[in-house]
């Protein structure tokens, strides 16, 4: 295993529908996730729980997993907040926390929290200079260097590679993956998040894999043309393929493989299901039992 993955382990989850569950079912998917050996909880923050507050439960309700709050929204918390609280959680559950930046969306930023919406790289690079230089937290504890950022972007990989451990990518074909590794150099933290789906073979999963890889468009257009894509809107079979794993659980441990050899050094699945108001425990079991968690 890679120094670069130390405290997360090879495979975690991407927890995207915990916002669909209450506080005591979420306790209990997360221990879950725990007991089945997954080294890390992925979550996003969005419209629902706070991300911070949300972090604290799950630490609570488990033993040594890693928490990560993959897509902490920059625009929710000035960069003070962000630190005290970073720093809070690291007194409480030391070596446990992972935050994730994202630059958020600018309909998310703008019209729902009020805020003008900047260039994303020269907005992040601003928030992580205030972020290092944040004077409140718990007493003895310092700026945390344990740190992502969610990138899509080179810009946003670079600026990574620069100013954080690493950068987590969210929902793009083992292409992206190796273009990434190569942005982040040798030293970086690739941590990859894989969109799948689970089922009986490919065809059985084909209508939800193909809504699933629709909705991971908007942001993600030129970026798939570069990847010889030319016409993402058509979502022809081999788009849906790339961008989706679907099908039996060995088809996806599969995919997670090809992230490795790719350069990835942690693949999170995001597994979606028709049921996103119950938790996918049976499905992460199935998944856990083809995977080196």
């Amino acid at each position: 295993m890679s120094a670069r993955t130390h405290g997360l382990g090879r495979v975690g989850i991407w927890a995207a529908d915990f916002d669909h569950l209450s506080a005591p079912e979420i306790r209990k998917a997360t221990a879950a996730v725990e007991d089945l050996g997954f080294g890390t909880l992925w979550f996003p923050e969005t419209t629902g729980r706070e991300a911070m507050a949300q972090a604290a439960i799950l630490l609570a309700a488990t033993r040594h997993i890693t928490v990560a709050s993959g897509m902490t929204d920059i625009y929710a918390r000035d960069p003070v907040t962000a630190a005290a609280a970073q720093r809070t959680l690291e007194e409480a559950f030391p070596g446990r926390f992972l935050l994730g930046l994202w630059e958020s969306h600018p309909s998310l930023a703008e019209d729902i929290r009020g805020h003008r919406s900047g260039p994303a790289p020269a907005t992040m690079r601003a928030y992580l200079d205030a972020l290092e230089n944040a004077p409140f937290g718990p007493p003895g504890t310092v700026a945390s260097p344990n740190r992502i950022l969610a990138a899509l972007d080179p810009g946003m990989l670079a600026l990574a590679a620069e100013r954080a451990r690493g950068a987590t990518v969210l929902g793009m074909p083992v292409e992206y993956t190796r273009e990434a590794r190569t942005v982040l150099g040798d030293d970086g933290l690739l941590a990859v998040t894989q969109l799948c789906v689970l089922g009986h073979d490919h065809a059985d999963t084909a209508d939800l894999a193909r809504t699933t890889a629709a909705a991971a468009l908007p942001n993600r257009r030129d970026l798939l043309r570069g990847l010889g894509h030319p016409n993402p809107d058509a979502l022809d079979s081999r788009l849906v393929d790339a961008l989706v794993a679907h099908g039996r659980a060995e088809d996806i441990a599969h995919r997670v493989h090809e992230h490795f050899e790719a350069g990835a050094d942690h693949v999170s699945l995001h597994l979606v299901t028709t049921t996103p108001d119950s938790p996918s425990v049976r499905q992460w079991g199935q998944l856990a039992a083809h995977l080196p968690v």
